[in-house]
This record gives C-alpha cells, structure tokens and sequence, in this order.
C-alpha cells in the first residue's frame, strides 16, 4: 500500500517539477529577455499621504510599490523597512507607494485603512485598491508584494512575502547609484 502511494507522489512531483514553464516567473528579473514595462495604477479611489500619483509621472525615478493590507501579519513584519527605506532613500529619488489591495470587506472601508496607516505611523504615499485594479494589472498574487521600478519604467526586482530585505535593500541601492 506504502509503495504504490510514494511511486503517486514522486510521479505527481515530477510532473510538476517538469512542465514546461512550471519554474518561470513572467517577471523574473534574472531572465535575459528585457525586463517588462510597469502597468499603470488603475482604479486607485483615494490617497493617503500624497496627491494622486500615476508611474508616468515618475518615469526617470526609482519606484517601490508595495501590495500591502493592513490585516495581513506578512504585511504588517514588512511595514517598518519599507518605511526604513522611504525615510532613508526619498532624498536621493526614491518614490514609495504602498497600493492597500484588501483582503476583507472590512479593509475596503477608506476611514479603517486611513486610522490603520495613521495607528502604524506609515508616511509613503497609500494607493487605496478595493477593485483589485492595480493587483491585477501587475498580475500579483501575494501580500506582501515588492515591485521595484527602475528609471525607464521597468520592473527589474520583486519579491513576495516576508525577508530578503538586505537583497532588497542592496537593489535599491544599485538603481539609486545609476541615477547619480
């Protein structure tokens, strides 16, 4: 009964494991083809911090756009280094934007999410997303979520979930050094 179960299981394993495409990431930033052109915020109904802001408006700048809520505990261990980076980077040209994508009906409601980035001391500008317009024009499917844009207007680094903040970190960096 054992065998017959682990020979299902490596059988199924190997078969994902060898699709085609199962491995790529349409916006793996390591793939020699050029890197893809940022999507424009969509359907964005309020702002925190900022006046509205559109990508084009911020061509030749370094961007981070963060898919955050404010429920989500990945989220909330993430807040406090892009904030870092926000307080330590705006000056030499980066733009922070935080695109709050709920994921309960109670995150949609614009006074809940306007205490909660007040409550988490949050001072980047935050893209309100409840149609999931933004999320789904850059094809995301995680909070969190770290788009880094470089001065063309192409994503060249994500990273989803929790960690890899020095990685991220040392990007912004290299993207801010091409700009001076």
């Amino acid at each position: 009964m054992i065998k017959p179960l682990f020979s299902l299981l490596a059988a199924c394993l190997m078969t994902a494991a060898c699709s085609a495409g199962a491995q790529d990431d349409p916006l793996n930033p390591r793939s020699a083809s050029p890197a893809p052109t940022v999507p424009e915020l969509r359907g964005i109904t309020h702002w925190i911090n900022s006046e509205p802001q559109t990508l084009e408006q911020l061509r030749g700048r370094v961007v981070l756009v963060e898919f955050w809520t404010y429920d989500c505990i990945n989220c909330l261990r993430t807040l406090p280094h892009v904030q870092q980076w926000h307080e330590r980077y705006r000056d030499q040209g980066l733009v922070v934007i935080g695109v709050h994508t709920p994921e309960y009906a109670h995150e949609k409601v614009t006074a809940n999410l306007d205490e909660a980035v007040d409550r988490l001391g949050i001072t980047y500008p935050v893209a309100q997303d409840n149609g999931y317009r933004t999320w789904n024009a850059f094809g995301n499917r995680y909070w969190p979520a770290l788009y880094l844009i470089d001065q063309g207007g192409r994503i060249v680094y994500q990273h989803f979930g929790e960690g890899a903040y020095a990685e991220t970190e040392t990007k912004i960096r290299q993207l801010l050094q091409a700009t001076h």
